[in-house]
Protein backbone atom coordinates (compact mmCIF):
# COMPACT_ATOMS: atom_id res chain seq x y z
CA UNK A 1 0.00 0.00 0.00
CA UNK A 2 1.81 3.55 -0.99
CA UNK A 3 2.18 5.43 1.49
CA UNK A 4 1.51 9.35 1.32
CA UNK A 5 2.94 10.60 4.39
CA UNK A 6 6.62 11.92 4.77
CA UNK A 7 7.91 12.89 8.09
CA UNK A 8 11.00 15.24 7.92
CA UNK A 9 12.89 17.26 10.69
CA UNK A 10 14.69 20.67 10.04
CA UNK A 11 18.38 19.73 8.91
CA UNK A 12 21.26 19.31 11.76
CA UNK A 13 21.86 23.12 13.56
CA UNK A 14 25.30 22.16 12.64
CA UNK A 15 25.93 22.67 9.01
CA UNK A 16 30.22 22.42 7.79
CA UNK A 17 32.31 25.31 7.61
CA UNK A 18 32.66 27.39 4.84
CA UNK A 19 35.76 27.53 3.45
CA UNK A 20 37.85 30.17 4.16
CA UNK A 21 38.75 33.32 1.06
CA UNK A 22 41.64 32.86 -0.37
CA UNK A 23 44.30 35.67 0.48
CA UNK A 24 45.95 37.77 -2.21
CA UNK A 25 49.37 36.57 -2.98
CA UNK A 26 50.91 39.91 -2.86
CA UNK A 27 49.72 39.72 1.03
CA UNK A 28 52.49 39.74 3.47
CA UNK A 29 50.41 37.25 5.62
CA UNK A 30 49.88 34.59 2.55
CA UNK A 31 52.80 32.82 3.77
CA UNK A 32 52.79 30.46 7.35
CA UNK A 33 56.17 30.76 9.25
CA UNK A 34 57.68 28.06 10.32
CA UNK A 35 57.50 28.73 13.89
CA UNK A 36 53.62 30.22 13.87
CA UNK A 37 51.55 28.68 16.73
CA UNK A 38 49.07 25.92 16.20
CA UNK A 39 45.40 26.53 15.03
CA UNK A 40 42.98 25.73 17.25
CA UNK A 41 41.41 22.29 16.84
CA UNK A 42 39.02 21.92 14.50
CA UNK A 43 35.38 21.77 15.61
CA UNK A 44 32.76 18.99 16.76
CA UNK A 45 32.29 16.84 14.22
CA UNK A 46 28.36 16.67 12.63
CA UNK A 47 26.78 15.26 9.28
CA UNK A 48 27.38 16.81 6.38
CA UNK A 49 23.86 16.13 5.25
CA UNK A 50 20.28 15.04 7.20
CA UNK A 51 20.46 10.91 7.20
CA UNK A 52 17.12 9.93 6.26
CA UNK A 53 15.22 6.59 6.01
CA UNK A 54 12.55 5.76 3.01
CA UNK A 55 9.64 3.48 3.61
CA UNK A 56 8.07 2.19 1.32
CA UNK A 57 5.16 0.13 2.98
CA UNK A 58 2.68 0.83 5.75
CA UNK A 59 3.48 -1.78 7.61
CA UNK A 60 7.22 -0.67 8.08
CA UNK A 61 5.94 2.81 8.64
CA UNK A 62 3.52 1.58 11.63
CA UNK A 63 6.48 0.07 12.88
CA UNK A 64 8.71 2.41 13.22
CA UNK A 65 6.01 5.27 14.52
CA UNK A 66 4.01 2.88 16.66
CA UNK A 67 0.57 3.61 18.07
CA UNK A 68 -0.71 6.08 20.44
CA UNK A 69 -3.02 5.62 22.98
CA UNK A 70 -6.71 5.66 22.42
CA UNK A 71 -8.68 6.64 24.95
CA UNK A 72 -12.13 6.40 23.37
CA UNK A 73 -11.61 3.10 21.44
CA UNK A 74 -9.68 1.95 24.57
CA UNK A 75 -6.57 1.10 22.45
CA UNK A 76 -3.41 0.85 24.40
CA UNK A 77 -0.19 2.64 23.02
CA UNK A 78 2.34 0.08 21.13
CA UNK A 79 5.74 1.25 21.38
CA UNK A 80 7.28 1.73 17.79
CA UNK A 81 11.05 1.73 16.57
CA UNK A 82 11.65 5.41 17.80
CA UNK A 83 10.11 4.76 21.12
CA UNK A 84 12.46 1.94 21.01
CA UNK A 85 15.42 3.74 19.83
CA UNK A 86 14.76 6.85 22.55
CA UNK A 87 14.66 4.14 25.21
CA UNK A 88 17.97 2.58 24.52
CA UNK A 89 19.63 6.01 24.40
CA UNK A 90 18.25 6.61 27.80
CA UNK A 91 20.19 3.31 28.91
CA UNK A 92 23.23 3.42 26.73
CA UNK A 93 23.89 6.97 28.46
CA UNK A 94 23.34 5.46 31.37
CA UNK A 95 26.19 2.78 31.29
CA UNK A 96 28.42 5.80 31.95
CA UNK A 97 27.42 5.39 35.19
CA UNK A 98 29.15 2.26 35.25
CA UNK A 99 25.95 0.43 35.83
CA UNK A 100 26.04 -3.32 35.47
CA UNK A 101 22.14 -3.46 34.53
CA UNK A 102 22.24 -0.83 31.82
CA UNK A 103 24.98 -3.17 30.21
CA UNK A 104 23.12 -6.22 30.31
CA UNK A 105 19.93 -5.21 28.57
CA UNK A 106 22.08 -3.46 26.22
CA UNK A 107 23.65 -6.92 25.87
CA UNK A 108 20.42 -8.52 25.12
CA UNK A 109 18.52 -6.29 23.70
CA UNK A 110 21.12 -6.12 20.69
CA UNK A 111 21.43 -10.06 20.30
CA UNK A 112 17.62 -10.02 19.70
CA UNK A 113 17.95 -7.07 17.40
CA UNK A 114 21.06 -9.17 15.00
CA UNK A 115 18.54 -12.38 15.21
CA UNK A 116 15.53 -10.93 14.18
CA UNK A 117 18.28 -9.25 11.64
CA UNK A 118 19.67 -12.49 10.26
CA UNK A 119 15.91 -14.33 10.06
CA UNK A 120 15.16 -11.53 7.70
CA UNK A 121 18.21 -11.52 5.68
CA UNK A 122 18.11 -15.12 5.27
CA UNK A 123 14.62 -15.22 4.27
CA UNK A 124 14.87 -12.42 2.23
CA UNK A 125 17.76 -14.19 0.41
CA UNK A 126 15.94 -16.96 -0.14
CA UNK A 127 12.87 -15.68 -2.02
CA UNK A 128 15.78 -13.67 -4.38
CA UNK A 129 16.82 -16.96 -5.47
CA UNK A 130 13.72 -17.81 -6.29
CA UNK A 131 13.50 -14.61 -8.31
CA UNK A 132 16.73 -15.43 -9.90
CA UNK A 133 15.32 -18.74 -10.93
CA UNK A 134 12.45 -17.14 -12.75
CA UNK A 135 14.53 -14.70 -14.45
CA UNK A 136 16.69 -17.35 -15.76
CA UNK A 137 13.59 -19.08 -17.39
CA UNK A 138 12.70 -15.81 -18.86
CA UNK A 139 10.53 -14.58 -16.31
CA UNK A 140 11.75 -11.56 -15.08
CA UNK A 141 9.53 -10.34 -12.01
CA UNK A 142 10.45 -6.68 -9.72
CA UNK A 143 9.87 -6.13 -6.41
CA UNK A 144 6.76 -3.72 -5.49
CA UNK A 145 7.67 -0.42 -4.35
CA UNK A 146 5.60 2.44 -3.14
CA UNK A 147 4.56 5.37 -5.81
CA UNK A 148 5.19 8.40 -2.86
CA UNK A 149 7.52 6.54 -0.46
CA UNK A 150 7.82 7.88 3.19
CA UNK A 151 10.69 9.69 4.14
CA UNK A 152 11.84 10.03 7.46
CA UNK A 153 14.67 12.32 8.98
CA UNK A 154 16.56 10.72 11.41
CA UNK A 155 19.55 12.41 13.32
CA UNK A 156 19.87 9.72 16.23
CA UNK A 157 22.32 10.89 19.03
CA UNK A 158 22.84 7.29 19.78
CA UNK A 159 24.26 4.01 17.51
CA UNK A 160 21.50 2.23 18.53
CA UNK A 161 19.44 4.61 17.00
CA UNK A 162 20.96 3.55 13.77
CA UNK A 163 20.66 0.34 14.51
CA UNK A 164 17.14 0.50 14.55
CA UNK A 165 16.53 1.97 11.44
CA UNK A 166 18.51 -0.40 9.97
CA UNK A 167 16.05 -3.37 11.10
CA UNK A 168 12.87 -1.16 10.19
CA UNK A 169 14.57 -0.45 6.55
CA UNK A 170 15.18 -4.31 6.23
CA UNK A 171 11.79 -5.17 7.49
CA UNK A 172 10.09 -2.35 4.88
CA UNK A 173 12.15 -4.90 2.26
CA UNK A 174 10.64 -7.93 4.09
CA UNK A 175 7.25 -7.11 3.57
CA UNK A 176 7.71 -5.72 -0.50
CA UNK A 177 9.22 -8.75 -0.91
CA UNK A 178 6.14 -10.93 0.83
CA UNK A 179 3.52 -8.93 -1.43
CA UNK A 180 5.40 -9.03 -4.45
CA UNK A 181 5.39 -13.20 -4.17
CA UNK A 182 1.39 -13.15 -2.85
CA UNK A 183 0.59 -10.73 -5.93
CA UNK A 184 1.99 -12.87 -8.38
CA UNK A 185 1.37 -16.07 -7.50
CA UNK A 186 4.57 -17.64 -5.42
CA UNK A 187 2.66 -17.46 -1.99
CA UNK A 188 -0.50 -17.60 -0.99
CA UNK A 189 -2.34 -14.72 0.53
CA UNK A 190 -2.26 -16.75 4.16
CA UNK A 191 1.31 -18.03 3.42
CA UNK A 192 1.88 -13.98 3.13
CA UNK A 193 0.16 -12.36 6.33
CA UNK A 194 1.92 -15.57 8.31
CA UNK A 195 5.32 -14.37 7.15
CA UNK A 196 5.07 -10.63 7.71
CA UNK A 197 2.84 -11.44 11.08
CA UNK A 198 5.70 -13.56 12.01
CA UNK A 199 8.50 -10.84 12.16
CA UNK A 200 6.21 -8.26 12.88
CA UNK A 201 4.90 -9.81 16.93
CA UNK A 202 8.96 -10.39 17.33
CA UNK A 203 10.12 -6.77 16.46
CA UNK A 204 7.12 -5.62 19.00
CA UNK A 205 8.34 -8.02 21.76
CA UNK A 206 11.92 -7.07 21.41
CA UNK A 207 10.36 -2.99 21.42
CA UNK A 208 8.86 -3.63 24.46
CA UNK A 209 11.36 -5.27 26.53
CA UNK A 210 13.80 -2.44 27.48
CA UNK A 211 10.80 0.29 28.21
CA UNK A 212 10.38 -1.92 32.04
CA UNK A 213 14.13 -1.58 32.25
CA UNK A 214 14.36 2.10 31.81
CA UNK A 215 11.42 3.10 34.16
CA UNK A 216 12.65 1.23 36.57
CA UNK A 217 16.28 1.97 36.07
CA UNK A 218 15.89 5.87 35.75
CA UNK A 219 13.72 6.38 38.64
CA UNK A 220 15.50 9.29 41.12
CA UNK A 221 16.79 6.43 43.70
CA UNK A 222 18.31 4.13 41.13
CA UNK A 223 20.58 6.62 38.81
CA UNK A 224 23.38 6.13 41.20
CA UNK A 225 23.21 1.73 40.49
CA UNK A 226 26.56 0.91 39.94
CA UNK A 227 28.56 -2.18 40.31
CA UNK A 228 30.22 -0.40 43.95
CA UNK A 229 27.08 -1.36 44.85
CA UNK A 230 27.92 -4.97 45.14
CA UNK A 231 31.36 -4.68 46.87
CA UNK A 232 31.72 -5.53 50.49
CA UNK A 233 32.65 -1.30 50.82
CA UNK A 234 28.91 -0.69 49.55
CA UNK A 235 27.16 1.84 52.20
CA UNK A 236 23.26 1.35 52.93
CA UNK A 237 21.89 3.23 50.83
CA UNK A 238 23.94 0.81 47.74
CA UNK A 239 22.89 -1.97 49.00
CA UNK A 240 19.57 -1.10 48.94
CA UNK A 241 19.88 -0.26 45.15
CA UNK A 242 21.63 -3.32 44.32
CA UNK A 243 18.85 -5.36 46.40
CA UNK A 244 16.14 -3.42 44.47
CA UNK A 245 17.78 -4.48 41.26
CA UNK A 246 18.44 -8.08 41.76
CA UNK A 247 14.90 -8.37 42.93
CA UNK A 248 13.46 -6.82 39.73
CA UNK A 249 15.39 -7.86 37.26
CA UNK A 250 17.31 -11.22 38.63
CA UNK A 251 21.18 -11.75 39.38
CA UNK A 252 23.23 -10.04 36.34
CA UNK A 253 25.58 -12.52 34.55
CA UNK A 254 29.14 -12.82 36.07
CA UNK A 255 30.92 -12.27 32.63
CA UNK A 256 28.81 -8.85 32.06
CA UNK A 257 29.54 -7.84 35.59
CA UNK A 258 33.40 -7.81 35.10
CA UNK A 259 33.28 -6.93 31.70
CA UNK A 260 33.81 -9.61 29.98
CA UNK A 261 31.03 -9.36 27.80
CA UNK A 262 30.31 -5.93 27.02
CA UNK A 263 27.63 -3.82 24.89
CA UNK A 264 28.67 -3.22 21.26
CA UNK A 265 28.36 0.35 22.31
CA UNK A 266 28.51 1.55 25.43
CA UNK A 267 29.75 4.77 27.82
CA UNK A 268 31.44 2.79 30.33
CA UNK A 269 34.87 4.33 30.95
CA UNK A 270 36.04 2.43 33.47
CA UNK A 271 39.04 -0.08 33.36
CA UNK A 272 39.45 -2.18 36.30
CA UNK A 273 42.92 -2.96 37.95
CA UNK A 274 44.11 -6.14 38.97
CA UNK A 275 43.01 -6.25 42.39
CA UNK A 276 39.43 -5.18 41.17
CA UNK A 277 38.87 -7.39 38.33
CA UNK A 278 39.35 -10.47 41.15
CA UNK A 279 37.72 -8.87 43.28
CA UNK A 280 34.61 -7.86 40.53
CA UNK A 281 35.18 -12.30 39.74
CA UNK A 282 34.54 -13.09 44.38
CA UNK A 283 31.95 -10.67 45.02
CA UNK A 284 28.59 -12.21 45.56
CA UNK A 285 25.95 -10.86 43.14
CA UNK A 286 23.02 -12.07 45.18
CA UNK A 287 20.44 -10.23 47.34
CA UNK A 288 22.33 -11.92 50.26
CA UNK A 289 25.46 -9.82 50.04
CA UNK A 290 27.76 -7.77 51.98
CA UNK A 291 24.20 -8.04 54.56
CA UNK A 292 26.79 -5.61 56.92
CA UNK A 293 28.45 -2.58 55.17
CA UNK A 294 32.45 -2.70 55.69
CA UNK A 295 35.03 -0.56 55.73
CA UNK A 296 36.96 0.44 52.59
CA UNK A 297 39.59 -1.30 51.75
CA UNK A 298 42.10 -0.17 48.98
CA UNK A 299 41.99 -1.05 45.54
CA UNK A 300 38.46 -2.22 46.10
CA UNK A 301 36.41 0.70 44.75
CA UNK A 302 36.12 1.29 40.74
Amino acid sequence: MPLTETISSPPSPSSPMSPPSPMSPASPTSSVASNSPMQAPAGQLADETPDVMTLHTQDAFRMFTGRSADAQSQASAIPGGRRFAAVLKSIWYLSANDNPYADWILIRVYQSLVAIRAQMTQAIAAREAEFEALRRKGLNLSVLRSRSPATVALGFRSPYGYATAEVIVEFDYHVRMVKTLVLKDRLSDDAGRAAIREIGRALRALFLEPIRWERLLLREEMLPLSRRDFLPSADEVGRQRMHIAVTLFGEVPRTVFTGDEAPRHSQRRITPTAAELRLLRQVSLSIDAQAEPAEPVAGQLL
